[in-house]
């Protein structure tokens, strides 16, 4: 199997669905930086130790070098995710459910954000892909316990 990046725009502008899902995950992956990045900044502004800009910048930078690093090191986090559903062997209908999961983060963290509420975009994904699995093998089955 190719996964270079041409063949991931072959396959996304050949599939309507997984460009989509590849759409609503930059979204949930906006939210998830919308919501999380004032928090690990906060302290930084409101004690006035860095100007608002080089706090902005280093949050930026340094989320982003963390994900990247944590990907190269350990990716164990992303294969319990991974694990923790069956989908079935249905592609289109996995996608689909995913779709489902991730719009539903993003309408759900929008939603609580406007509101002032502190959320969880880890758990809204834990979340959506259970329910997704639930419909999806209508039961338990899609469930993997153990993970």
């Amino acid at each position: 199997m190719d996964f270079s990046f041409n063949a991931f725009l072959e396959g996304v502008s050949s599939s309507p669905i997984l460009c989509i899902t590849v759409l609503f995950t930059l979204g949930v992956i906006f939210v998830n930086g919308w919501t999380d990045a004032p928090n690990a900044i906060a302290t930084c502004i409101t004690t006035r130790c860095m100007r608002v800009r080089s706090a902005i910048l280093m949050s930026a930078v340094f989320n982003f070098l963390g994900v990247l690093i944590m990907t190269q090191i350990n990716s164990s986090v992303a294969s319990t995710i991974s694990n923790m559903v069956d989908f079935g062997g249905d592609t289109h209908s996995a996608l689909v459910a995913l779709c489902a999961a991730l719009l539903s983060i993003v309408v759900y963290s929008v939603g609580v954000s406007r509101l002032g509420i502190p959320t969880s975009e880890s758990h809204s994904l834990i979340a959506g892909l259970t329910g997704a699995a639930l419909a999806i093998q209508n039961g338990t089955d899609g469930i993997n316990m153990d993970e």
